[in-house]
């Protein structure tokens, strides 16, 4: 947390000359200060700490080159020995791919040419240590102690920079490595082209997570290469370009008159000449570059702004609004186009296309985030996942490098269109995404023949037929919306009866969503709700009957109904809370984490059960749970998130939670309101408007609402419009230990 002073003093210099400002800005004011990016790098968060922008196409971070589940993203926190520094990086993914194009430097040469049997045999690994090790917002250093060299990365759009500080009198070299894979990955095809004597170029072609993956890449360095060592396929090549499976080099360069190594690289998933063209041609002032970065961090950061004496809830919350702006991520070119799975190259018109959509996940809170603090992204993330479609006449499921990995169950792309729509968000043809969700759900892959056939998904004829059904119930509803909105009203009422699926597999005698069989009858037996079977002979994906019983966030009125009343529901909720913590199977899925009872925190079918209470009346047991989780389930360590951080959902869940808000319908454009933890969030929602949440004598005992106003009026309700807030006001609560419980009961919103 420290080489942020370049920045501070840039903006107080700024700040100093501007005549129009009333006051200035402290330093304990920016918001990257509070910035802690190995939050999530320990556990099972799955987090990395290298520098990159928000959205960024490059993530530059540090590879230890283990293949283990809690090294999906290349890095953990347990781990001292870096193997290189990755220019592709995952953020909380549960699979692990990517860490493309890896560099190193080093100060000797090394035996480059043997395939190691692990990173033990790698002769160019280095150990390190975290009290030399750093990590700001756009930025990464860490001091590699067997080569006494001191690494520092930071991050332009779509170039990275690298700075390697020498030992005095040591050789300057650098290795990159093309061959070496982690988790899943593994190189198909590889190049290495020396071009001149500051430039090399080449691709990475790799199979894996991401089955068709092309990486192109370019590198420029400040000093001429001196001599270099070329392999492939484990022989030494006598030429300047070296083409097999897999290839590597060691770099040597001139000392000259200084220690420091400069290295900028760019990429591309089309060629090299367009990772030429993203190539920033401005040199290698890497201070530069690095106040860039983060001046834009704080952009991002300080969309919205919170105050409190809590410095802990500050760390938690900026922290996880820079997790929830790491993903999707830039794939475009700077010339618009991009390689799609099938190879054909598209060419993005007037968007930005993006990748690395995390769907099953980020529907749920990190897309409802993105359209208050980022709304132009998602226009073009539309545009992507419209462009995606056409490949098959399917929207996207999981999309990595433009790669459909079919990962997790639904198709929840539709509720990020129909959020996008409804929420008035433009720039994306809304006809054609109504095309594309309609021939989505209407299609015969992954159950869906199933599904029509029956109305439901039978257990006998395929897995996780629970989770599945009700994801797409609620896809169903969805596509009703828009339909509804585009005056299609024969598509309007198919689907919202297709909506309906989730009434075929509730137990009303248990209480719990249950497999049926294809009869419409029969039960699922024996039935254990504690019990989980990973991915394969169950009901649930990723969990059990407790956890994947309550996804119904489109009709929750009904989904009480059908348990018979308000108290039998919220005691049932209650117990989902307070029951015991036992998984049952002999096969359970890790993915089960972060538990309270059994509400598993850690993944994210849980996340918005704890606002379910709002619609039975007891809107003082959500605020009384969200504020439980938010203090139990995140912390400022290594550790600090209880599960998968899975591209930003994690993250997005605490950031608007902690400002008392959250998309428990994120179709329906209205957020549920919670337990606000800040005296005071400010949402930045235009140039000229703004939407503040106060919340008057909050502390971690006064977490109930005791009454509220907005704009100076009498409010009572659980949940507010996002049309509301783009209004811009004030949202004033008045918090005490006790719960009010005639306060919000009226959930029925009508701002």
């Amino acid at each position: 947390m420290k080489n942020i002073t370049l920045f501070f003093l840039s903006i107080v210099f700024i700040t100093s000359c501007n005549k129009k400002t009333e006051k200035k800005t402290s330093i304990n004011d920016f918001a990257i200060k509070h910035v802690n990016p190995f939050i999530g790098t320990g556990g099972h968060g799955h987090t990395y700490p290298g520098a990159t922008v928000p959205f960024g196409m490059l993530q530059v971070s540090p590879v230890n080159g283990i293949s283990s589940w809690d090294w999906c993203s290349g890095y953990h926190y347990s781990d001292s020995i870096a193997i290189g520094f990755s220019h592709l990086s995952l953020s909380g993914t549960g699979i692990g791919d990517l860490a493309d194009i890896l560099f190193m430097p080093i100060n000797k040469e090394v035996d480059i040419s043997k395939t190691p049997k692990s990173r033990d045999s790698l002769s160019y690994k280095s150990t390190y240590s975290h009290e030399n090790e750093t990590a700001t917002p756009g930025y990464y250093q860490v001091f590699l102690e067997d080569h006494n060299i001191n690494v520092e990365l930071t991050t332009a759009l779509r170039t990275a920079y690298h700075k390697y500080t020498f030992k005095e009198a040591d050789t300057q070299a650098v290795v990159v490595d093309l061959g070496f894979g982690i988790n899943w990955d593994k190189a198909t095809s590889s190049s290495i082209n020396i071009e001149d004597n500051y430039t090399i170029s080449g691709y990475r072609f790799s199979t894996g997570w991401a089955k068709n993956q092309k990486v192109f890449f370019v590198a420029k360095f400040s000093k001429p290469i001196a001599k270099y060592n070329l392999v492939t396929n484990n022989n030494t090549v006598q030429k300047s370009i070296a083409e097999g499976v897999k290839t590597a080099t060691q770099l040597f360069f001139e000392a000259g008159e200084t220690n420091e190594l400069l290295v900028k690289v760019s990429l591309s998933s089309v060629s090299v000449e367009n990772a030429k063209g993203n190539l920033d041609t401005e040199g290698f002032n890497f201070e530069a570059i690095k106040a860039t970065a983060e001046n834009t961090w704080e952009e991002a950061l300080s969309k919205i702004k919170v105050e409190t004496s809590i410095d802990s809830l500050k760390t938690i919350f900026y922290t996880a609004m820079y997790h929830a702006q790491l993903a999707p991520v830039t794939y475009s070119d700077k010339n618009g186009q991009f390689r799609k799975e099938n190879d054909s190259i598209e060419t993005a018109l007037d968007y930005t296309a993006y990748s690395t959509l995390s769907l099953w996940d980020t529907f749920r809170a990190e897309h409802p985030l993105l359209t208050l603090i980022a709304p132009d992204k998602v226009s073009d993330i539309t545009n992507t996942m419209l462009a995606y479609y056409e490949t098959k006449k399917i929207l996207p499921v999981w999309t990595l490098y433009a790669n459909e990995t079919n990962t997790m169950t639904g198709y929840h792309s539709i509720p990020v269109i129909v959020e996008a729509y409804l929420k008035g968000i433009k720039g994306f043809d809304a006809e054609k995404a109504y095309e594309a969700m309609k021939t989505t759900m209407m299609q015969d892959e992954r159950g869906l023949k199933f599904y029509k056939e029956f109305g439901y998904i039978p257990y006998n004829l395929l897995d996780e037929s629970v989770t599945i059904t009700l994801e797409y119930a609620y896809d169903d509803w969805c596509v009703a919306q828009m339909a509804q909105a585009l005056g299609k009203t024969e598509d309007y009422n198919y689907f919202l009866e297709r909506s309906n699926a989730y009434k075929y597999l509730f137990d009303s005698e248990t209480g719990f969503m249950r497999g049926k069989a294809e009869d419409g009858k029969s039960w699922h037996t024996p039935f254990d709700p504690k019990y989980s079977n990973h991915r394969e002979h169950t009901d649930y994906t990723e969990g059990n009957a407790w956890q994947h019983s309550w996804f119904v966030p489109h009709n929750v009125d009904n989904f009480i109904e059908l348990h018979g009343s308000n108290d039998i529901f919220t005691d049932r909720l209650e117990q989902l809370f307070t029951e015991s913590s036992e998984i049952t199977g002999s096969n359970t899925s890790a993915d089960i984490s972060g538990l309270i009872g059994q509400y598993a925190h850690g993944n994210e079918p849980s996340h918005h059960i704890a606002y379910m209470f709002n619609h039975a009346d007891k809107p003082w047991r959500t605020q009384y749970w969200s504020r439980y989780i938010m203090d139990t389930q995140y912390n400022t360590t290594p550790n600090g998130l209880s599960g998968n951080e899975d591209c930003g959902q994690m993250s997005a869940w605490y950031a608007l939670s902690s400002i008392g808000l959250y998309p428990m319908n994120p179709a329906s454009t209205e957020y549920e309101i919670g337990s606000p933890i800040f005296d005071k969030a400010t949402l930045t929602v235009s140039d000229n408007e703004t939407f503040t949440i106060e919340a008057e004598n909050v502390s971690d005992k006064n977490i109930y609402i005791q009454s509220a106003t907005l704009n100076g009026e009498l409010f009572s309700q659980s949940s507010i419009s996002h049309k509301t807030i783009w209004q811009g006001g004030t949202l004033h609560f008045v918090m005490g230990n006790r719960p009010n419980k005639t306060w919000g009961i009226n959930k029925n919103s009508n701002k």
